[in-house]
């Protein structure tokens, strides 16, 4: 009997002993696995302190510096880069900055020596524009020659879809012209077209500011490709049927952040040509609107108040009647078929078809001039602002970079598919930031709301 009760503390000691290592093992994993992971630059710090002192050379408009960077067996590539870095002679940069992200990332052709697959970071600043870094992708080779590492290539990723994000000074010359609050950067075709844009822009800047009350920057920068192909190389694509008909594309970092984010208008030469004089001004209005709402923009933002938003601030000062500026949507009024509901993010699409993307951007002009003309302008922009910050505080909208829009307005001619919009986003919890937004600010919800948009409508296009 003693026996048993002995076994039976060694066993209860034991089952305490088992069951204090069990915690004890499950903190030493935790442990463990906060131990920093030993990134690129810390296993190759011979390939960043290369691109250092490329990015330095890049600062200091040292060529030879430059070119001490590129592998001399690779000639074609190496004359390449030459050309690159004499365009970027007119850029005026404030910063230039490389930073090794990874290693590994494309299937590198047979060759001998040590090189690596290398996904790179590029950000750079303009100067007296941009407050907060541009930021892009590079896939470069880097080869090992004489215990230095050598930049050797940027295309070989290339089969593996790994192009990375093309820069205007990548595709040749690039002239500059100077406005009160643009700066337009383009390639060598008709400096007249790049003066053109500084002005409109110009003019646009204090149009939005007297809707926008908020505070911004009042800077754009505006780069003008010289064909579609390029504009589609700057968007990091190799399809430029994407952008057919497309006048225009805001891009930059969405979100509300401690500095003010880095946008760039880049314009589409051919459908921007086929514009009237209005058309321009409207989308470079537009654009100029985005820029200007930016902070502000988060995935909480439906791409009706977003889209709808710039649109009216474009057309706040031009009087034509609301059929003459949304024919698409009254067309289907007049038919019978007025719509059901409000636009919905899908109806901004790529492949939404024209119509059913211009109906998308009238309905939402009409509901913004709608809340403007019931609730008064200063209590619109008060809807954008509160649902761009609750956004932030409940859907957790942190900065994300996409295009916010690419259209040409209906008045000049067919609109065509848009790109991605900033807004399209975590859905979760979105519609209750919406809908305590519009009720905090303009008193309703969003059923007796849209109630009231397909009203107006109606009243306006029927």
């Amino acid at each position: 009997m003693a026996d048993q009760r002995a076994r039976r503390r060694r066993a209860r000691r034991a089952a305490r002993l088992v069951g204090c290592a069990v915690p004890l093992f499950a903190l030493l994993v935790p442990l463990a696995g906060c131990a920093p992971a030993q990134g690129p630059t810390d296993q190759y710090p011979g390939a960043q302190r290369m691109l250092d002192a490329r990015a330095d050379a890049v600062r200091r408009h040292d060529p030879a510096a430059f070119l001490a960077s590129v592998d001399p067996r690779a000639t074609a590539f190496r004359t390449r880069q030459r050309a690159v870095f004499d365009h970027l002679a007119a850029v005026p940069l404030a910063d230039w900055r490389y930073d090794l992200v990874a290693t590994g990332v494309f299937r590198l052709p047979a060759g001998g020596g040590r090189r690596l697959a290398a996904q790179v970071r590029l950000r750079y600043r303009l100067k007296g524009f941009d407050t907060a870094p541009v930021t892009s992708l590079q896939y470069l080779t880097l080869t090992e020659r004489g215990g230095r590492w050598l930049v050797s290539s940027d295309s070989d990723g290339a089969a593996d879809g790994r192009t990375g994000t093309g820069q205007l000074w990548d595709q040749g010359p690039v002239r500059l012209v100077r406005g009160r609050y643009s700066l337009v950067l383009g390639g060598a075709a008709d400096p007249a077209r790049l003066r053109d844009l500084a002005a409109r822009v110009d003019a646009a800047v204090p149009a939005v500011s007297a809707a926008w009350k908020e505070k911004w920057a009042r800077k754009v920068v505006v780069e003008a490709p010289d064909t579609v192909e390029r504009m589609a190389q700057l968007m990091g694509s190799d399809d430029p049927s994407g952008y057919a008909g497309i006048a225009a594309v805001t891009t930059g970092e969405a979100g509300a952040v401690a500095a003010a984010p880095a946008d760039r208008v880049i314009v589409n030469p051919d459908a921007y040509e086929e514009l009237n004089d209005l058309g321009r001004t409207v989308v470079l209005t537009h654009e100029t609107t985005h820029v200007a709402t930016r902070a502000l923009t988060t995935p909480a933002t439906p791409l009706w108040l977003s889209e709808g938003f710039a649109d009216w601030v474009a057309y706040r000062e031009v009087h034509r009647t609301p059929a003459s500026t949304a024919p698409e949507l009254s067309r289907t009024v007049t038919a019978g078929r007025p719509p059901a509901r409000l636009p919905s993010d899908a109806d901004f699409g790529f492949r939404a078809g024209a119509e059913r993307l211009a109906t998308a951007y009238e309905g939402g002009w009409l509901a913004c001039r709608m809340i403007a003309e019931k609730w008064g302008e200063a209590r619109l922009v008060a809807f954008y602002r509160d649902t761009g910050r609750r956004g932030l505080r409940t859907v957790g909208a942190g900065p994300g970079k996409a295009p916010m829009e690419a259209r040409t307005p209906a008045p000049a001619a067919s609109r065509a598919p848009a790109a991605p919009a900033v807004g399209g986003g975590a859905r979760g919890g979105r519609g209750a930031v919406v809908e305590r937004a519009m009720r905090a600010q303009l008193g309703v919800g969003m059923g007796e709301f849209t109630a009231m948009w397909r009203a107006y409508v109606r009243q306006e296009l029927g």
